[in-house]
């Protein structure tokens, strides 16, 4: 990043304990790098009074204890935070790139009962339920962040032609597992929940467990692949992974 970029970040409330740093206005890989290295950098050098920080596509939101931090001096709690963050700005434009991306696998059963809305997808668009998948399962998405439910991945990479609005009745209850399209953006629902994604697959993979070392399968700045199973292979692979 050029050090003239770090001029157009924009710095703003959100109530009275948090911050939000907006370093884009529009999804790219550039920004998303911007956004890991801001990550980072809190995660290994937390300031005074620093609660959490939500990263999201083009924004990191920072949430501090605002009454640990008025007892740091003449500064109000959110004048203290924004000094701090744009002393840290420098900083993070001085890191290096982040490593290769850890690239994800992901056992799709695409169609049928596991993506009930998958004929519509492919009738929209003038393809075949194979051609869908073809393309569904061609993409390198990147996981830009996660979201609405806790592990839900927002992935970026998909190919134009999917491109598919949302429903207008949302669906009462969506399996979790279930692979969906919304816009230009395809995710993975990790618990069972309303929504109002198009349904095209379901993994046999837990997304999200609470009960894991690390919760979520995925993380931003993750790589992921899909690929295509049998409904055999599916029920096969699930049977696996609620014994384990």
């Amino acid at each position: 990043m050029k050090q003239k970029d770090l001029h157009a970040m924009q710095l703003y409330p959100m109530g009275d304990a948090a911050v939000v740093v907006q370093f884009g206005d529009s999804i790219s890989e550039a920004t998303h790098a911007l956004i890991q290295n801001f990550a980072a950098y809190l995660q290994q050098h937390p300031f005074r009074g620093l609660v959490e920080f939500v990263p999201a596509y083009t924004t990191v939101t920072i949430y501090y204890d605002p009454w640990l931090l008025s007892e740091q001096g003449k500064y109000n709690p959110y004048t203290k935070v924004v000094d701090v963050i744009e002393q840290t700005l420098p900083q993070v434009n001085q890191r290096k790139a982040a490593p290769n991306a850890r690239v994800v696998e992901i056992p799709v059963c695409y169609g049928g009962t596991c993506g009930p809305d998958l004929a519509f997808v492919a009738r929209l668009h003038k393809l075949s339920q194979q051609e869908v998948i073809q393309l569904h399962t061609s993409a390198a998405y990147k996981v830009y962040m996660l979201g609405f439910s806790p592990g839900f991945p927002y992935l970026g990479g998909m190919q134009e032609k999917l491109a598919t609005p949302r429903k207008e009745t949302p669906s009462p209850r969506i399996p979790a597992g279930t692979v969906g399209i919304a816009g230009n953006q395809t995710g993975i629902y990790p618990s069972e929940t309303p929504g109002g994604w198009q349904l095209i697959g379901r993994t046999p993979l837990l997304l999200f467990d609470a009960y894991r070392e690390a919760p979520s399968l995925l993380q931003a700045g993750d790589e992921v692949r899909f690929y295509a199973i049998t409904k055999k292979e599916f029920e096969k692979r699930k049977e696996l992974v609620h014994a384990a």
